[in-house]
């Protein structure tokens, strides 16, 4: 990620919540999850990554475009929290790299040649595998 992209915290919205799954007597009384949530459109990052950012078809953005993410893995609420701005961090930084212009390439004779004679022996393989006439 460059260096110069940070997300100011008064940007992201954490809020505790239950964790689900096994936890013993203390999973209906202590809310150590964390739900994070992100607006894209509102947010101070550049233009050029907020685009990218909500063109990413991604399950954690939402059709409105806040990043939504959950997390769960440990048992402390501070570490789910440094764990889901984690997360955050990498979500913005995967789009921060521009991605190259794909230039269209053609198969060459060769090789467009040595798939045609693999397929025509394939077949041949394959045709002798049929019933046996007596």
């Amino acid at each position: 990620m460059r260096p110069d992209i940070s997300i100011p915290p008064d940007e992201v919205e954490i809020t505790a919540i239950r964790a689900q799954g096994a936890g013993g007597q203390n999973v209906n009384k202590v809310s150590n999850a964390v739900h994070l949530r992100f607006d894209i459109a509102a947010s101070s990052l550049p233009e050029e990554i907020r685009e990218r950012l909500l063109k990413l078809r991604d399950h954690r953005i939402s059709g409105d475009g806040v990043v939504i993410i959950k997390a769960q893995k440990f048992r402390s609420l501070e570490k789910n929290r440094m764990e889901a701005l984690r997360r955050l961090q990498d979500l913005v930084a995967s789009v921060s790299i521009v991605p190259k212009e794909r230039r269209a390439t053609k198969p060459t004779r060769a090789s467009v040649a040595r798939r045609l004679e693999g397929k025509a022996r394939r077949a041949v393989v394959k045709a002798g595998r049929g019933k046996v006439d007596d």
